[in-house]
């Protein structure tokens, strides 16, 4: 569910769907040694990318599931958004009742459950018969192998053994424009760990004292963080147990490696105390930062400063590790160009290492106290050494003291001030982190009639896979930016100008933000990376939003041509309501990402798609096109279609049809209104 559906549901209006298709996902055999239930989703969402599941349910069945425990099975589920999936999920089992009562779950509740799915013919056991789906996949647990993915998409999964070559093959495309390989060698050396001997960039640091060399493939932060992986308690061992066995061994994390631990509940540290194991993931700087989104939303903080100067002054492609969801563009760090997902476990093992450019099984990664190799194999825990210290370190009085108080929140929380009279607060016109959101200015009791769109320009024209973190980045705000020097304006220094989820409350800074990634690639330009674009009427390259707020003085309509999976990764409503405030009436793009499509007519954006087979490529669009979208006036239906003409500077045009992606009667209505909000409020208002 989106933000803005979510924000209509608490004014009371339903939420509509369409019946979806149901893709059964048969899982048989098991993990083997060594794989975790991180590789197994890593693998998933790659096989279901492939397949297509986008806007249908994800239903995991088959003999496979009987040794899978309930948070690997949550780890599968968790990650539906980066497959596509509206929903990914898991029939009750003896393995949910087993969760239930490791919680602290009551006994009668327990028996409620099971006896609930057992009358109603929904408790599974291997005796249960395959159901029936829209399609079915397979796959064989035996198979899986320890992976990572990168650099950029969740689905970009690469078996462990094949890091190295892949990085390689990968890095000509991840160098900045204006810098080039050189021919140096690289990868990171502090005369503790082995240093890569394919050709990579590298330059001498300073840091605490030490003379030492970073370069392409040096990993600059490592992150045990994502409440997909960090519930799981298997590899949250894991990683302690590879921690101890490390500090043992007298190996120290790679002094340039940002490390950081965020686990998505408080029972994660309890444990992992319990089991004593918290003080060695601290030796190696895993140190506790919070609970929640941290690094995997861009939450990582500034990189040490010789770092930082190292890799822009050099173009160095240095990488990230995290036990996170989502690796998109700029999303972990805006310097780091190649970004990596894991299991808590091998976060570890590439911090020790220092680089992603290695082969974990044959390359050592760092030396002992006492001059050793030191292998992954040698810190690798047994699968009983894990069993063994989940059993005894996890008990269910942790689940209920920390249920107890799950909403009491800390000190600062309890000491917010309460408004003086009635429940709401009153605006503040000096606050730079909440103010009056001009939606609902000018709204009528009716909505305005439909309109077609006549003489519109392109505000971008944008390739495959653009994220919501191109279209809205979460993370830091660069000071030299739209949004950046709007703060400084306003008298903030950059030093607390937090981040873009921080002031999501500040349309003025969210706007200004809107397209403005650091890594957007806008095809309108050659060579040129971030939130920019072309003034067509005067040619000028500009800012996106100093190109809307143009466009918006000219009484310009705008639109935005994109590629496949438009809208891909977080549901963020931002990424619709800061597209509606640049002025963009219509997107078209050759297919959507639910939520964000969803959002978009949440905010009378309308969802244009291209006809099968066709796109700005093959129609030969740039973008300097004038554009008109005929058929809305005359009244819109679900999945119906709309002329669009595209007129070159020479006076030739482009006529296409394009499918209106209003995918029910309740989405036009909310169009017709100007969105959902709209809607629900002109109802409220009449009632």
């Amino acid at each position: 569910v989106g933000g803005i559906e979510a924000e209509a549901v608490l004014l009371g209006q339903p939420y509509y769907m369409l019946l979806p298709e149901v893709v059964g996902v048969k899982l048989t055999g098991a993990l083997p040694e060594g794989a975790t239930a991180t590789d197994l989703v890593l693998r998933v969402t790659e096989l279901l990318r492939r397949h297509g599941v986008v806007g249908r349910f994800v239903e995991y069945y088959g003999a496979g599931l009987s040794g899978l425990t309930l948070p690997d099975k949550a780890t599968l589920a968790n990650m539906s958004p980066e497959y596509g999936a509206t929903v990914g999920f898991f029939p009750i089992d003896a393995e949910t009742l087993v969760y239930l009562r490791g919680t602290g779950r009551s006994e009668g509740m327990i028996e409620r459950v099971e006896r609930v799915a057992r009358e109603q013919g929904l408790f599974r056991t291997d005796d249960t018969p395959d159901p029936e789906y829209t399609s079915t996949l397979e796959l064989d647990l035996s198979t899986i192998e320890p992976s990572v993915a990168g650099p950029k998409r969740p689905q970009d999964r690469i078996d462990l053994t094949d890091v190295r070559p892949a990085f390689a093959r990968d890095l000509p495309a991840l160098v900045p424009s204006g810098f080039s390989l050189d021919g140096n060698g690289g990868g990171g050396s502090a005369g503790g760990t082995a240093v890569a001997t394919t050709h990579r960039r590298a330059v001498e640091i300073e840091m605490d004292g030490r003379t030492m060399e970073i370069g392409d493939g040096t990993i600059v932060v490592a992150a045990i963080t994502s409440c997909t992986n960090t519930s799981n308690p298997s590899v949250m061992v894991g990683a302690g147990l590879m921690a101890k066995k490390a500090r043992a061994l007298g190996m120290e994390v790679m002094p340039w490696v940002k490390t950081s631990m965020a686990p998505g509940s408080q029972v994660v540290t309890d444990y992992l105390e319990a089991a004593g194991l918290m003080k060695y993931l601290e030796e190696l700087r895993f140190n506790l930062v919070g609970y929640g989104c941290t690094t995997c939303i861009g939450n990582s903080g500034p990189l040490p400063g010789p770092v930082a100067d190292a890799v822009s002054e050099h173009g160095l492609v240095v990488a990230s590790i995290l036990s996170g969801n989502r690796n998109y563009e700029a999303r972990i760090h805006m310097l780091v160009r190649a970004n990596y997902l894991a299991s808590p476990m091998l976060v570890v093992a590439f911090a020790l290492a220092g680089r992603i450019d290695i082969d974990l099984y044959n390359e050592p990664l760092g030396r002992s106290a006492d001059g050793r190799s030191v292998f992954l194999a040698d810190i690798w825990p047994t699968p009983e050494e894990v069993r063994d210290t989940v059993a005894s370190s996890l008990k269910p009085e942790m689940f209920r003291e920390r249920y107890a108080s799950v909403f009491d929140g800390d000190e600062h929380w309890r000491a917010l001030p309460l408004p003086e009279e009635g429940n709401l607060y009153e605006w503040d016109p000096e606050s730079t982190y909440i103010r009056n959101p001009p939606f609902f200015q000018d709204m009528g009791p009716e909505p305005p009639p439909l309109a077609d769109v006549h003489g519109a320009h392109a505000l971008a024209l944008l390739g495959h896979t653009t994220t919501t973190d191109h279209i809205s980045p979460a993370g830091a705000i660069p000071r030299d930016e739209p949004a950046g020097r709007y703060l400084q304006d306003q008298g903030v220094p950059p030093i607390r100008f937090n981040t873009f989820g921080s002031r999501r409350g500040n349309h003025e800074v969210m706007m200004r933000g809107t397209f403005g990634n650091v890594r957007l690639r806008n095809l309108m330009l050659e060579d040129k990376e971030g939130g920019y674009t072309v003034h067509v009427p005067s040619g000028e390259m500009t800012t996106i939003f100093e190109a809307s707020e143009r466009y918006r003085a000219a009484g310009t309509p705008l639109v935005v041509i994109a590629g496949r999976e438009y809208g891909t990764g977080s549901s963020r409503d931002w990424a619709a309501k800061g597209t509606y405030l640049l002025g963009v009436r219509a997107v078209i793009a050759e297919s959507y990402e639910r939520i964000h499509r969803s959002n978009l007519v949440g905010m009378g954006v309308l969802p244009l798609e291209f006809a099968e087979g066709e796109g700005a490529e093959t129609l030969g669009l740039t973008g300097f096109e004038v554009y008109d979208v005929t058929g809305i006036a005359g009244g819109l239906e679900p999945g119906g279609e709309v002329a669009v003409r595209a007129t070159r500077r020479d006076g030739s045009v482009v006529d296409f049809a394009a499918t209106v992606r209003l995918d029910s009667e309740v989405e036009v209505e909310y169009y017709r209104n100007g969105g959902i909000l709209h809607t629900v409020l002109r109802r409220l208002a009449a009632e």
